[in-house]
């Protein structure tokens, strides 16, 4: 952990730091993601597997189709009105980071440094992890029709899955961006395949399930708390909807593309959420959804019949585009902590030439990888779960709390505050029935945060560490500039505050060593 100085709120001078690039003429993270590709990284990153493999969890606590489609239409409302905090969030505070930036600079190091360090240890190599082994698993599913493949060659491929788009990041925004676009636009068709089969289901006369009186008929009893389980499990199928705002730096226009991406990909994405279960109970009962592990691929065997291989093939690329969306977007997130001092300095740099994060990149992937080697990464996903849907709600009181703190400050976008109390209404009620209905996982998860806190005061809090210990992290930070030809970007020197002073400083000789190599970026 770096050894940086006491971190201050920021909040007052942020949008200066951050927003544009300067004419300083040094390396800094190129402007690249246009409109395109940043509706590709929010539809990228909230369609994953889920709405291919198992969409029942709505439906198994919803405990009718008719309920379970109420359900996805209002988490899709809820969700877009949370969207719609972040995007004045994210003009008013245009860093890289996302919900990092804005509890950092709002509530202080602390609670910023919590939510980072839960990402860190748990959230992003855990999913990363599972949805690179979801890919293997349908890959390798043909070649093994008659068993599970097994678990080592799974491993491998992910493995293969992760270093390859690794490469791809470190190489090139612009190549990533267009990875992520065409497997967007895969996973966008094999939906829309899905939804055509559905409305020829419907031509058919094949509605039965949809008619009111059959779509409200329980097969088993409803309950407040099932509905509210509902919610939540409909809440973690939209995860993904705040990850533009970890990448606001490298957006062209971020002040117009920030917001107008999340108008459009929001509703589309509850658009084909509604119509994807809609097309399904089309072909399957709601008994039949509930006992197939593989939804979609269940739907195509009924009704593809030779063309049923689209199905798998289509989740394998939807789950290929999902590893790079996250990759490209939780690198940004560990840059933005180093920058700040919540992480080593060297996560903070980028390549001379590349102006990729590649420090960053290779981080997020090593700490990928050795969660492949663990046997608890879906017991460590769902303890963490309820941490993650926790910041949300912490994020968007901040955005009250900022407009509270600092009434005058420049907001290119300016929501009323109706629509932040209205989402802070329904995040306490989900929260609420999750600490109700599994007190011990949110405990486990609650302490697993916590163990951040000695962390934080031991490696960025307490200033007066041995001389020792900042010789050591100078040669190694070296070394490390020296093996991936990188250095702290110009532009962002100041955002670090102190910080960003005294690494610059330390990493000065190589600076100016590889200064004019930056003119490529």
């Amino acid at each position: 952990m770096t050894d940086g100085p006491r971190q201050r709120s920021s909040t007052a001078g942020s949008a200066k730091d951050a927003a544009g690039e300067k004419e300083s003429g040094g390396v800094a993270l190129k402007k690249e993601i246009g409109l395109v590709s940043a509706c590709g990284i929010i539809v990228g990153n909230i369609i994953g597997s889920g709405i291919f493999v198992s969409p029942k969890g709505v439906l198994e606590y919803a405990s009718s189709v008719g309920v379970a489609l109420i359900v996805w239409i209002i988490t899709g409302l809820i969700t877009a009105i949370g969207a719609l905090c972040y995007a004045e969030l994210g003009v008013t505070i245009p860093k890289s980071g996302g919900d990092y930036s804005y509890v950092k600079d709002i509530f202080g190091g602390l609670a910023g440094f919590l939510r980072l360090w839960i990402a860190v240890l748990v959230i992003y190599p855990t999913n990363q992890a599972v949805i690179a082994l979801t890919f293997s698993n349908y890959v390798l599913q043909p070649l093994f029709p008659t068993c599970f493949p097994p678990e080592n060659g799974l491993k491998i491929l992910a493995a293969i899955c992760l270093l390859l788009l690794t490469w791809v990041n470190c190489a090139s925004v612009r190549w990533a961006t267009r990875v992520q676009d065409i497997f967007t636009a895969g996973k966008l068709l094999a939906l829309a395949l899905i939804i055509i089969m559905g409305i020829v289901q419907i031509c058919k006369g094949e509605f039965y399930w949809l008619e009111p009186s059959n779509a409200f008929e329980p097969f088993q009893d409803y309950s407040v708390g099932l509905i509210a389980l509902a919610f939540l499990q409909g809440s973690f199928a939209y995860g993904g909807w705040n990850f533009l705002n970890y990448v606001t730096e490298e957006l062209v226009d971020p002040y117009v593309n920030l917001p107008r991406a999340i108008y459009i990909s929001i509703p589309l994405v509850t658009f084909v959420y509604v119509f994807a279960n809609i097309a399904y109970v089309t072909a399957m009962s709601p008994q039949e959804l509930l006992a197939s592990n593989a939804v979609a691929v269940t739907f195509g065997e009924k009704l593809l019949g030779v063309m049923a291989w689209i199905m798998p093939i289509s989740v394998a690329l939807s789950t290929f585009g999902g590893v790079n969306g996250s990759l490209f977007t939780s690198s940004r997130l560990f840059f933005a902590g180093a920058r700040e001092g919540h992480l080593p300095s060297l996560l903070a740099m980028i390549h001379v030439k590349r102006c990729t994060p590649i420090p960053a990149l290779l981080f997020t992937c090593l700490s990928t990888l050795l969660m492949l080697c663990t046997s608890d990464m879906y017991t460590l996903i769902n303890y963490v779960g309820f941490i993650n849907y926790l910041f949300y709600g912490v994020t968007v009181a901040g955005q009250i709390v900022l407009r509270i703190k600092e009434p005058n400050m420049y907001r290119p976008i300016r929501i009323s505050l109706v629509w932040p109390v209205i989402y802070l209404i329904f995040w306490a009620f989900l929260l609420i029935f999750s600490l109700y209905s599994e007190p011990l996982v949110c405990g486990i998860g609650l302490a697993i945060m916590l163990t951040g806190v000695p962390v934080y005061f031991l490696g960025i809090y307490w200033d007066n560490k041995p001389q020792c210990f900042h010789s050591f992290v100078d040669k190694m930070t070296y070394l490390g500039q020296k093996m991936c030809m990188v250095v702290y970007p110009a532009e962002t020197g100041s955002g670090g505050g102190e910080e960003g002073e005294e690494m610059k400083e330390a990493m000065s000789p190589l600076s100016k060593e590889d200064n004019h190599k930056s003119e490529d970026c």
